[in-house]
């Protein structure tokens, strides 16, 4: 092996390490998550059939509308804050951490005014006033998660933007281990909306932990906070923000509107009941699988955003190269996990022998799926640390509102496939999406991004190895390849 070969195995070895340190503590961060709805879900199913049904309604609801929206609004962080980050502009960096926050805490007002009126809402899609009422009354009592979540989502981006992850990973455990005794707790002193209230509580220990780190790493000796820049926004970062913040918060939304419309028209076919019901205890392994695509995603989008911002194109093109690499190794992984899964996975929630027969048939398409799932989130991951969100944007709307739903229920419905057309239309739409994406990856000019970057972060300053022109000897490197 030649000594330049050699080198660059070994900066790919290198890379590997970094990215495995950001993404491994999300994983876990991303797994208390689904932890912690299943734990509510368990007391729910507790409290009786009703209140199962209205909670889970409403905590649909509360996402579809509201968590959604919030965390799409911070994603526009990303690119801003690993930006600046790599450029070492640490008050870009206090003030898009308190403009974001702001950000959220404005868009909570009229997504509350939403959740105050949704069992209206809801009888109007359809769905039967007694469990309408249920949401309404579990949704009222998670009306503070709208504002702490508009606290600790814009912490979590922050922290993870400087490659700053494991805090969040043991903030989120902690708090998880408490979720179980709060909900024992506040079920029998508040009933039902007890079970909602704890979602809002174990949120804010979060908060509280991530707040006081923040506050104590950055006083300390050499700490950022002296560098100020909190209080120093004006009209031109808002506008930057806010740009971002639009098709990062669409293309967010896009993904999670997606699935619930899957859920949706599975429950239109003729085998209504059976088919949500497969449907959704697949979508319970897709869940586990979606908390690592993400997390290397975030992890790929912090990469390019702190190599960008350091104005080293090259090393922002390789570690897109191996995130990208990454997803597909992952996927194809997931594939064999979820093949290999399906004999066991539907007995863990059903005894009905249809629909274990139904799972074990719709996760070999499902498996399929995530070959393909896991390098467009990482794409998305690395357009979105280009700050060029609306990219990911036009290829979800394109892949999946303009063919795989589409082409779902034309296959479902009109050719009678079921719910294996809704997912074949699916798969066909979301590997329409990948090589879009694809496509864009591959038009990035990485020296140019790496000025732009210089402007987005406020920083005019070069990196000791730029030539004259401005770029590194990586950029060169990464041109010729």
């Amino acid at each position: 092996m030649s000594l330049t070969a050699s080198t660059e195995v070994q900066t790919l070895v290198s890379e590997l390490k970094i990215q495995r340190g950001i993404a491994v503590p999300l994983v876990a961060m991303n797994m208390t998550w689904f932890a912690k709805i299943a734990i509510s879900t368990a007391f729910l199913g507790r409290l009786g059939e009703m209140q199962l049904a209205g909670g889970m309604l409403g905590f649909t609801f509360a996402n579809v509308t509201g968590f959604s929206v919030l965390s799409g609004l911070c994603g526009a962080m990303e690119p801003i804050c690993g930006q600046a980050y790599g450029a070492k502009n640490f008050k870009l960096l206090h003030k898009t951490l308190l403009m974001a926050t702001i950000l959220l805490l404005l868009a909570t007002l009229p997504i509350s005014l939403l959740w105050l009126n949704v069992d209206k809402i809801l009888v109007h899609l359809g769905q039967q006033q007694q469990i309408s009422s249920v949401a309404r009354r579990y949704i009222l009592s998670l009306l503070p998660d709208l504002v702490i979540t508009s606290l600790l989502c814009p912490l979590k981006a922050y922290l993870s933007s400087q490659t700053i992850t494991v805090p969040i990973m043991l903030s989120s455990v902690l708090a998880v281990a408490f979720h179980v005794p709060i909900n024992i707790l506040l079920s029998k002193a508040k009933g039902f909306e007890g079970v909602s209230m704890a979602v809002w509580v174990t949120d804010m220990i979060v908060v509280v932990q991530l707040g006081f780190y923040v506050l104590v790493t950055e006083k300390t000796k050499g700490g950022r906070w002296k560098e100020g820049g909190w209080w120093e926004q004006g009209v031109s970062d808002w506008t930057r923000l806010l740009k971002l913040a639009a098709p990062c918060c669409l293309t967010t939304c896009l993904e999670w509107w997606c699935i619930e419309i899957l859920v949706l028209l599975a429950g239109l076919l003729p085998n209504a009941k059976q088919a949500v019901g497969v449907l959704a205890i697949v979508l319970n392994f897709d869940y586990l699988l979606y908390s690592v695509m993400l997390s290397l995603a975030t992890s790929a989008s912090i990469r390019v955003s702190n190599e960008l911002g350091a104005n080293l194109a090259g090393a922002a093109y390789r570690s897109a190269f191996t995130s990208l690499a990454t997803s597909i190794v992952s996927g194809c992984i997931s594939c064999l996990a979820m093949v290999s899964a399906r004999g066991i996975w539907g007995p863990l929630f059903s005894r009905n022998k249809e629909v274990i027969r139904g799972v074990k048939k719709i996760m070999l398409l499902m498996a399929l799926v995530e070959v393909v799932n896991f390098p467009v989130t990482v794409c998305g991951g690395i357009i979105r640390g280009t700050a060029r969100p609306w990219l990911a944007m036009y290829a979800n709307l394109g892949g999946f509102y303009l063919l795989a739903l589409p082409l779902g229920v034309v296959l479902a419905f009109r050719l009678t496939l079921g719910l294996s057309g809704l997912l074949v239309g699916f798969l066909v739409g979301i590997t329409a999406c990948l090589v879009l994406l694809l496509v864009f990856v591959r038009m990035i000019d990485w020296v140019e991004e790496a000025r732009k970057a210089q402007t987005l972060a406020g920083s005019i300053e070069q990196t000791a190895n730029n030539d004259g022109n401005g770029t590194d000897l990586a950029t060169q490197e990464s041109s010729r390849a």
